[in-house]
């Protein structure tokens, strides 16, 4: 039954990636076409108030500077809201200021669209914090990701028309993808009975005859964007774990296909912009079998449960559930956790701490790799640079200069792609040394021996993969972990983003190669099979060793 749950999911979202990925490419491709009926009006008002008179195409240093000093401009505002939230309205419970490292580290993760949460929602935020700065960046950080993810398909797939305006980018995404998408599926989980309200709590008495205070709020809004944006910050600390967030198996589907199927429709997006959907297709099959692996190593290993309990004679029939809620079970479980690392999201409906070693490994080898289907653009565009990569690997062994998209790789291209592959694996691991070796971070580990080390890895691949979700069992919210985390983060985001960005400017550049006998085609199944064994290689190299001294060693002990 489990199983069968699970490929009614994966065959909705099949079902689902030519029609989302065909409305995206209607947004971006700024062709005319059926939306401008609806929305050209609505984009020209705002056009006009921030002064934008023409949306003429940017070299990539002014769609890289726009995109930042967007960014920046967004995360001053924040920061002054979290530090002040105390004095200001929609405050009906006193929550207090938000502390200086807390707040850096919170306005940097949603600024990323990490959405990784140093503190509990319900205690750490106001009304208003929730909704113009959490909702606020919710919206715009996936917006950016998203026109970034655009412009980088534009330099791939045309010639001398540079990468587009970021700024009609940005409004694009918000005013034709998140905003209405975002306001159906909040009346959908509304009517599935998630919360939608401006009360404080709610008094409830509980079996026991005491009085207990439950948090309430704008839950619903938020949660809509929450997996639309891949951002995953939870309203409550317990996440999409809490009845309120996701009460039942089925806002649980909901919630998977929403934080799903636009990183996972992108690759078709990106095959429309090619004028060669077989080249979307093979991007999509490389992403999907890589997923499927991962879904299947989580899937056997929750299943199989934990040796040491069913030593004590206790039936473990069902699996691993330590960490998981009865209402999703195995199967919904599992499929959450591999969906919400996959793309980056870092929503969680269980605890993944309590997951078994492979489980966890599972988990946090989707986030090292960074290219299976990935946040709003994000993963696309690593796997597109994996697939530059794999072009380039196979030119050198047959001796022939590689090319792309009918584009020569040289080396410019390739210094850049070697930046955007290096940083994310040393922005994992020099971290995770410096944690051991200094008692700030040493300190806040819980669990001492492998699991602990599984811990501290996870924290920091979740941050760099701009993921958010956490291992948890970590005392997090101090000033070493707010700020170490807060800059991996950081230039987890911006240093691969911009790299790629060149990578897509100098390709632009370039006259189209012509196609000969000797060309390597990257639209057939040899090609996915490539991509696939060069990402499993990189990452291999890059972090085996790390995974088997953590949840590789804690498995072989148990």
């Amino acid at each position: 039954m489990e199983l069968l749950q699970i490929g009614i999911v994966i065959v909705i979202l099949l079902l689902l990636v030519k029609p989302v990925g065909t409305y995206m490419y209607h947004v971006f491709s700024n062709e005319p076409n059926r939306t401008d009926r609806i929305f050209a009006g609505t984009e020209k008002l705002i056009y006009k108030a921030i002064g934008l008179k023409k949306q003429e195409s940017m070299r990539w240093t002014t769609y890289a500077l726009s995109f930042i000093a967007t960014n920046v401009v967004l995360v001053g505002i924040s920061y002054l809201l979290l530090r002040l939230q105390a004095i200001l309205p929609g405050n009906p419970v006193g929550n207090s200021n938000m502390e200086a490292s807390l707040a850096f580290n919170t306005v940097i993760s949603f600024m990323t669209n990490t959405n990784l949460q140093h503190y509990s929602g319900e205690s750490g935020l106001t009304y208003l914090t929730q909704m113009a700065f959490i909702t606020m960046m919710m919206f715009t950080s996936a917006a950016s990701g998203l026109s970034v993810a655009a412009a980088f398909m534009r330099g791939l797939t045309r010639r001398g028309e540079g990468l587009g305006n970021f700024f009609q980018d940005f409004i694009k995404a918000i005013i034709r993808i998140f905003l209405p998408l975002a306001f159906v599926l909040t009346l959908v989980l509304v009517g599935l009975k998630v919360p939608q309200t401006l009360q404080s709590t709610a008094d409830i008495t509980t079996l026991s005859g005491t009085q207990q205070q439950i948090a309430m709020g704008p839950i619903a809004s938020l949660e809509s964007i929450k997996h639309l944006g891949t951002n995953g910050g939870g309203y409550a600390g317990a996440n999409s774990a809490h009845p309120f967030e996701n009460p039942s198996p089925w806002t649980n589907v909901l919630e998977i296909l929403a934080m799903w199927v636009m990183p996972a429709s992108l690759p078709y997006t990106f095959g429309l912009f090619a004028r060669n959907r077989k080249q979307g297709w093979i991007i999509f099959s490389s992403m999907m079998v890589l997923f499927l692996i991962f879904l299947s190593i989580t899937y056997v290993s929750e299943k199989t449960g934990n040796p040491l309990i069913q030593t004590l004679g206790v039936d473990a029939s069902q699996g691993s559930m330590e960490g998981k809620e009865v209402r999703f079970g195995i199967g919904q479980s599992v499929l959450f956790t591999t969906v919400t690392t996959a793309a980056t999201t870092g929503s969680v409906n269980n605890m993944h701490d309590t997951l078994t070693p492979l489980g966890g490994m599972a988990a946090l080898g989707e986030m090292m790799l960074n290219v299976i289907f990935g946040g709003k653009g994000v993963g696309l565009m690593n796997m597109l640079m994996y697939a530059i990569l794999g072009v380039f690997i196979c030119g050198l062994m047959v001796g022939r200069t590689p090319e792309f998209m009918g584009r020569k790789i040289e080396g410019k291209e390739m210094k850049l792609i070697a930046i955007a592959i290096l940083v994310h694996p040393f922005l994992i691991l020099a971290p995770t040394a410096l944690a051991f070796m200094s008692h700030w971070g040493y300190d806040a580990v819980s669990n001492p021996g492998y699991h602990g080390l599984t811990q501290v890895l996870y924290e920091y691949a979740s941050s760099a993969a701009n993921n958010g979700s956490g291992f948890e069992g970590l005392a997090d919210n101090n000033v070493f972990w707010n700020v170490t985390t807060g800059a991996v983060m950081f230039f987890g985001r911006y240093v691969s983003m911009i790299a790629l960005l060149a990578v897509a400017a100098s390709l632009n550049a370039k006259a189209p190669t012509p196609v000969t006998t000797g060309t390597l085609r990257t639209d057939n199944k040899l090609f996915g099979a490539i991509l696939i064994g060069v990402v499993l290689l990189i990452g291999a190299l890059t972090f085996l060793p790390v995974i088997v001294l953590g949840p590789v060693a804690e498995f072989l002990t148990m």
